[in-house]
């Protein structure tokens, strides 16, 4: 008899290419092998910026909702972090001197659409971002640190103060969406959106990577 596969462990398998191709986009691989600029590193956290406003908005909204609620904690909010990166790094205009660019702006639409209307498109979107945050996240973090030479000030957005063990949070996480109470439909669309959500971020590197090369 076949083992049956976890929900948390089929959509691990099921983005797995995803995720691998939006890590290796050329844009972050550059950065992270030490031939981006710290200009780069700016403009990939001010387009955080814009994305982690609507998702965090988004769970506000969602505070109140049965399912998506399970997954909320205060722990994992980088608005106050990238708002203090965004400071240090540009100045205290910063907020006039960045815009989202246009694949941003879709994908900010998408997660207050989501956001809105449907809790399982909400997860799908926020799994993909903190738990990608916990794991290689965590690691960007500490590279952009010694090849930009910060402490904390810059790269607050990856530090989690208040996780002590990320990989014992991540499993807990992946309890909660084993125990989401989604039928099978449901689950292949939370799935589906989770995929849609990498292609966001894989989009975004390389509109990063247009904008780099036009300058």
């Amino acid at each position: 008899m076949a083992d049956i596969i976890s929900f948390s462990a089929a959509l691990r398998e099921r983005s797995s290419g995803s995720h691998s191709r939006s890590e290796h986009a050329g844009f972050m691989s550059d950065l992270l092998k030490g031939e981006g600029s710290r200009e780069d590193y700016i403009s990939l956290v001010a387009q955080h910026y814009f994305i982690y406003e609507a998702l965090e908005s988004a769970a506000e909204r969602m505070r109140t909702d049965p399912v998506a609620s399970v997954f909320l904690s205060d722990a994992l909010t980088r608005l106050p972090a990238l708002e203090s990166d965004l400071e240090f790094l540009i100045g205290p205009d910063w907020r006039e001197r960045i815009a989202p660019l246009p694949v941003t702006e879709r994908y900010v639409a998408r997660i207050r659409e989501v956001g809105a209307t449907w809790p399982g498109g909400f997860v799908a979107h926020h799994y993909t971002r903190y738990l990608g945050d916990l794991s290689g996240g965590l690691f960007i973090g500490r590279v952009m640190q010694r090849r930009f030479g910060f402490e904390t000030n810059g790269i607050g957005f990856y530090v989690f103060d208040d996780i002590a063990d990320p990989g014992a949070f991540k499993d807990v996480y992946r309890e909660q969406l084993d125990a989401a109470p989604w039928d099978q439909a449901e689950r292949e669309r939370v799935i589906d959106e989770v995929l849609r959500a990498y292609e966001f971020n894989t989009q975004l590197f390389q509109e990063l990577d247009a904008v780099r090369g036009a300058a």
